[in-house]
C-alpha cells in the first residue's frame, strides 16, 4: 500500500521523547508533552524546542487556562498534574475521587466555565473507563460511566453542548451531550471506526479529525458519520503512531500532530479551520 496525503505534511520540530500531547495556550504558544514527564515549549517559527519542565511521570494530554498554566495527564503518576511552565512548578491538580482514582487519566478538556472534563481509560480492553469533571474549584466528580472501551482522546463541539470521546477499543467516535445543569447526557455514537483512534481536533464546519496510533493514520468524520482518509503514512516516519492534534493559532488553518512512535512533531495543511479551545480562568 502507498503513502496518501503526505504531501500535505512537514515536520515542524524534532528531538522530543515520544510526544503525544499537544496543546497551545491562550497566547499562541506550543506546548508538548514527553514519556519522561517532560514538557515542552516549541517555537512554531524556527522549530527549536526547550524543556520547561518535568513531572517526571509519563505525559498524554495537556490543555491551559486563562492564566497559562497547564493541566497534564500523567499515567506514570495516575494524576493531572498542573505545570507553570514560567517556573517549571508542578503540583497535583486532581487524582480522581476516593471511591474512583485515576487509574490513566488520557486527556483534559476545558469549557467555558473552567470544568475540566478528562477521560479516564481504565484498563486495556477491560470496559472500565470514564469521564471525570473538575470543576474551577478543583472538585473532581465522576461525570460519566457510559464511554468505557477505553476513552482516549477528547474535544468539545464548538457550541459547548458536547463532548467528543475516542473510544480506542470499541473503536468509535461518540459524542456526550451536556446538560444546561452540566451533567452528563447519554452516551450517542457518531461514527464507527477502525483501528486504534487516540486523538480528535474539530473544525468550523464540523468535521472531526481522529489521530489513529494504528495503523499510522489521520481521518475526518463527516457531520453526516462519514469517514475519510485524509493521510496514511505505511513507512510510520512522517506519522509514526499519531495520538493528538492541535491547531495552531492565530488563523487556526493547521494541525500539529504528535507522533508517540518517534521524535517529532508534524504539522498538516488540510484546507480547514479549526475552532478554538477555551481557556478559562481556574481559582483552585
Amino acid at each position: 500500500m502507498g503513502s496518501t496525503g503526505l504531501e500535505k505534511l512537514r515536520v515542524l520540530a524534532e528531538g522530543l521523547d515520544h510526544p503525544e500531547g499537544v496543546t497551545v495556550d491562550a497566547t499562541g504558544v506550543l506546548y508538548a508533552g514527553g514519556e519522561a514527564g517532560q514538557v515542552y515549549r516549541v517555537d512554531i517559527q524556527g522549530g527549536t524546542v526547550e524543556q520547561v519542565a518535568t513531572t517526571g511521570g509519563f505525559l498524554l494530554g495537556l490543555c491551559a487556562d486563562q492564566a497559562g498554566r497547564l493541566y497534564c495527564c500523567d499515567v506514570g503518576r495516575k494524576e493531572v498534574s498542573r505545570v507553570d511552565p514560567r517556573d517549571g512548578s508542578v503540583s497535583v491538580y486532581s487524582r480522581g475521587t476516593d471511591e474512583w482514582p485515576m487509574v490513566n487519566p488520557n486527556w483534559p478538556v476545558f469549557d467555558d466555565e473552567g470544568n475540566l472534563y478528562v477521560t479516564d481509560s481504565g484498563h486495556w480492553k477491560a470496559n472500565d473507563g470514564c469521564v471525570m469533571r473538575i470543576d474551577p474549584e478543583g472538585v473532581t466528580t465522576v461525570w460519566s460511566t457510559e464511554s468505557t472501551g477505553f476513552p482516549n482522546g477528547a474535544a468539545l463541539s464548538e457550541d459547548g453542548a458536547s463532548l467528543y470521546v475516542l473510544e480506542s477499543n470499541t473503536p468509535a467516535l461518540v459524542r456526550i451531550p451536556i446538560r444546561e445543569d452540566g451533567s452528563a447526557g447519554g452516551r450517542e455514537v457518531v461514527a464507527i471506526l477502525e483501528g486504534v483512534p487516540d486523538g480528535c481536533a474539530v473544525d468550523t464546519e464540523g468535521r472531526v479529525y481522529i489521530f489513529n496510533y494504528r495503523p499510522d493514520r489521520i481521518d475526518r468524520v463527516l457531520p453526516d458519520g462519514r469517514v475519510e482518509l485524509l493521510a496514511e503514512d505505511p513507512e510510520g516516519t512522517m506519522l509514526a503512531a499519531p495520538t493528538n492534534g492541535v491547531w495552531l493559532e492565530p488563523d487556526r488553518r493547521k494541525l500539529v500532530v504528535g507522533s508517540l512512535g518517534r521524535w517529532h512533531l508534524t504539522e498538516c495543511d488540510f484546507d480547514a479551520t479549526g475552532i478554538p479551545l477555551r481557556y478559562p480562568k481556574v481559582t483552585a
